[in-house]
């Protein structure tokens, strides 16, 4: 198959990462059809200068309703996934497992065909894990499993902090770094803290968008992506990739 017959449907593309990744979705000479769908979608005025915008289709959709969604009729080749909320956006921990878990896993269901080539790419956290005893770490863990155990091509990200994210609702540790780290004159050197710890929204983007393309399968070295294999029966082993991954894929962008 041509580089340029894939197809990719997008989750998540109003949020921080999302907006970045649906330019370079489009731009990307990968993808010749682009579905972005979700409760609301991009505007379409602030996609007058992004490159690629004629492969767009956007789709509203009810995530309480997902069989009338039309996702499966789509056909896509991939699924990228940067939906999630905080637990005081969502309001309680009820509302936060609801939105970051079973939205995400039911609308991956409700987009899959059951082509053994399709794949899932999902942007995680770093922390991740089922058995967690935090809600956050726990919710994106028992996602990644979900995912996992619906398609057998499923890769994850797991950033840490992420630098020049534009979010509704701003994360304190991630302003207060990033702004430190803009100031002193050796960055993060100066304050003892691993380059591994952070990751520019663009660069993970940019990441994102290349792994969605080349499947667990051909994912490049650069990626340095780790075999997760779940002790649960049912979920395939996936393909984790953290931050030094996602600046090594970053780098291959074209």
């Amino acid at each position: 198959m041509a580089s340029t017959s894939k197809s990719v449907l997008l989750l998540g593309a109003t949020g921080a990462t999302g907006k970045h990744l649906l330019r370079d979705l489009l731009a990307s000479n990968h993808f010749s059809r682009v579905v972005e769908a979700g409760r609301r979608v991009t505007p379409t005025e602030s996609l007058q200068d992004a490159t690629g915008k004629e492969k767009l289709t956007q789709k509203t959709i009810d995530f309480e309703k997902l069989e009338e969604s039309g996702l499966k009729d789509e056909k896509v080749d991939a699924i990228v996934i940067v939906l999630g909320t905080s637990k005081a956006q969502a309001g309680s921990a009820e509302a936060f497992e609801k939105i970051d878990r079973e939205y995400v896993i039911n609308a991956a269901k409700a987009a899959k065909t059951g082509d053994p080539k399709q794949r899932v790419v999902y942007l995680s956290s770093v922390g991740a894990d089922a058995n967690s005893h935090f809600l956050y770490t726990r919710s994106k863990g028992l996602t990644e499993q979900g995912l996992a155990a619906l398609y057998s091509d499923c890769i994850v990200f797991r950033p840490g902090l992420l630098k020049e994210a534009e979010r509704g609702e701003p994360r304190l540790v991630e302003i207060i770094y990033g702004k430190v780290l803009d100031v002193l004159p050796f960055g993060k050197e100066t304050l003892a803290i691993p380059a591994s710890a952070f990751c520019r929204v663009k660069q993970l983007s940019k990441a994102i968008t290349l792994a969605a393309a080349q499947g667990s399968a051909n994912l490049a070295p650069e990626a340095l992506a780790a075999k997760e294999v779940p002790k649960k029966e049912g979920v395939s082993p996936y393909w984790v990739i953290g931050n030094k991954g996602s600046l090594g894929l970053s780098r291959l962008w074209k």
